[in-house]
């Protein structure tokens, strides 16, 4: 059974109930369903877009501003929400958190319990724990 349809403003509205709300709510917008499964409790909310190749699955939430386009993948419990951003073929996944104005993109993937907040840009991925003085000349901050 399907969770959820595209209206004509490209928008996915509820058709059963679950942990976005009632059938009937009206989420963000989405390019296709390719974008968002149709499995699991992930969920677009508000006025996030997820476009192009990109995918939500899992129990991932999606929300504000946000938008998660290219190759991205956001899954597992990870949310992105305020007006970040993930593209091209990063990864955000686990309970991993991007929110502010944060970017996270090129091949990076982010997981296990990470944040991404404010205006952060993570353009490859790190070992953790990571020493954030050994990699602060490569951080880009806005």
């Amino acid at each position: 059974m399907k969770k959820y349809e595209i209206n004509s403003d490209g928008r996915i509205v509820a058709l059963i109930s679950g942990v976005w709300g009632d059938a009937g709510t009206i989420g963000g917008f989405v390019g296709s369903e390719h974008n968002l499964s149709q499995n699991g409790d992930c969920w677009v909310y508000e006025n996030a877009y997820v476009s192009g190749n990109a995918r939500v699955f899992g129990n991932a939430k999606v929300s504000g501003n946000t938008s998660v386009y290219g190759n991205a993948r956001v899954y597992r419990h990870a949310q992105v929400y305020g007006n970040a951003k993930v593209y091209s073929n990063a990864c955000v996944s686990d309970n991993a958190w991007v929110f502010g104005d944060s970017q996270v993109s090129g091949n990076a993937f982010v997981s296990g319990n990470a944040k991404v907040s404010g205006t952060m840009k993570i353009k490859k991925s790190y070992n953790s724990p990571i020493n954030i003085e050994e990699i602060s000349a490569e951080l880009v901050l806005l």
